[in-house]
């Protein structure tokens, strides 16, 4: 290795999610130290936290929840402060987890309905429950996350009355299973390994995946303050290149045990590398003695350029805070919020790497039903499927009437 005294020093936020992989193994694998970067990881329990530590300095750069730097960027809850996301950390990996009860209630545990019978069965379910006067609580990870938005997403397109007929609150990640045991909460929507950890508690049943409501759609980011990525943008460019290397060890079947050993480690996750493992190889338990099932592309990394910020995702992202009620739809906000995902970085840090690099800087979200070919700076790209589980479309350009047709 190079000389420590060399080496720049660089903090990075994360919360204890499988999704933090990347920043882990660049660490643990000698990947950041190999760009000359001394990364050092801090670890919090809620988004909230890494937000604050990131906006305070006490970190250089954050995983996060997409649209949490996006509402940081906007303003929405504290002084804007605006973000940057020049790679992306993952695309789905999230489940929508019930308590046993409501999931036998609707299907069978241990099978995966698709989304749009299993969304009808669960709409009924919380009309029903509303009438009687017990809304259903949902707990999500952050008001602003991607976690919030998906679940919305579903359930509005099941038919759900979301302001009248549910409750939606904030639980941190590693209280949700603790949060359906405690029946605080009749359903969560976190990312892993914390629906496993309810399932093997039998506290919970997992009953849907987010890949299964919107594939390929875009989950933790790497966040940093824009001011600090335009000061040091070197440093920045060494970093994705480090996290661009953990992908590629991430996603290899070989170094499966391997990576769920370290992330489990008492500074990281500190779980159970069993059900890490499940979660990196997208077998998932869904229930309490059943045996885990493959979820193909449960948690995407990687392949198809999936650390690729499309500005399109962005925008999504907005949309659906306009949706909820969390922003009042404006062009300059609008543009705001794609001004975040920055791909004019991501091509900088890789240029003359070898790795596949878009031509374009956004599409059409949830245009693509088969594995297509798309035009590229560098190398060959084939992008799979990118569905809604509604087979809607997002067109970044048709904002107004995306919004009108909700």
């Amino acid at each position: 290795g190079r000389d420590p005294v060399s080496l720049d020093h660089f903090r990075i936020g994360f919360l204890p999610l499988v999704d933090a992989g990347l920043p882990i193994l660049a660490r643990e694998l000698g990947l950041a130290e190999e760009q000359g970067i001394d990364l050092e990881l801090v670890r919090d329990t809620s988004w909230a936290t890494v937000r604050d530590r990131l906006i305070y300095g006490g970190t250089d750069a954050a995983h996060m929840v997409a649209p949490l730097t996006i509402a940081t960027t906007l303003g929405l809850d504290r002084p804007a402060v605006p973000m940057c996301v020049p790679f992306v950390l993952g695309l789905n990996g999230n489940a929508v987890t019930l308590a046993p009860p409501l999931a036998e209630a609707i299907c069978t545990p241990g099978e995966l309905l698709d989304s749009v019978t299993l969304g009808h069965r669960l709409a009924d379910l919380i009309a029903l429950r509303a009438r009687e006067g017990t809304k259903l609580r949902f707990g999500v990870v952050h008001r602003y996350s991607s976690h919030n938005y998906m679940l919305q997403y579903w359930l509005r397109g099941s038919g759900v009355n979301i302001e009248r007929d549910i409750e939606i609150v904030t639980i941190a990640p590693p209280f949700a299973a603790e949060a359906l045991a405690m029946r605080e909460i009749d359903g969560i929507c976190v990312g892993e390994p914390w629906n496993s950890v309810a399932v093997e508690r039998g506290v919970g049943v997992i009953i849907n995946v987010t890949s299964h409501i919107w594939l390929r759609g875009v989950e933790k980011v790497l966040a940093l303050q824009t001011a600090k990525a335009e000061a040091e943008p070197e440093i920045v460019h060494r970093l994705i290149r480090a996290l661009y290397k953990a992908g590629e060890a991430f996603v290899d079947p070989v170094r499966f045990s391997e990576n769920a050993a370290i992330l489990a480690r008492s500074e990281y996750l500190d779980g159970s590398a069993d059900l890490i493992e499940r979660a990196i190889s997208d077998r998932i338990k869904l229930t309490a003695g059943h045996d885990p099932i493959h979820i193909p592309d449960f948690m995407f990394q990687h392949r198809e350029a999936a650390n690729f910020p499309w500005v399109s995702q962005a925008a999504w992202l907005y949309a659906q805070m306009v949706r909820a009620g969390h922003v009042v739809k404006s062009d300059e906000g609008y543009a705001a919020a794609q001004r975040v995902f920055r791909p004019d970085i991501y091509r900088a840090a890789l240029a003359g790497t070898g790795v596949p690099l878009p031509g374009a800087s956004a599409k059409l979200e949830g245009g693509i039903s088969e594995t297509t070919g798309v035009g590229t700076v560098q190398g060959r790209l084939l992008l799979g499927p990118d569905r809604f589980f509604d087979s809607r479309a997002f067109d970044p350009d048709q904002l107004d009437s995306y919004l009108s047709e909700s």
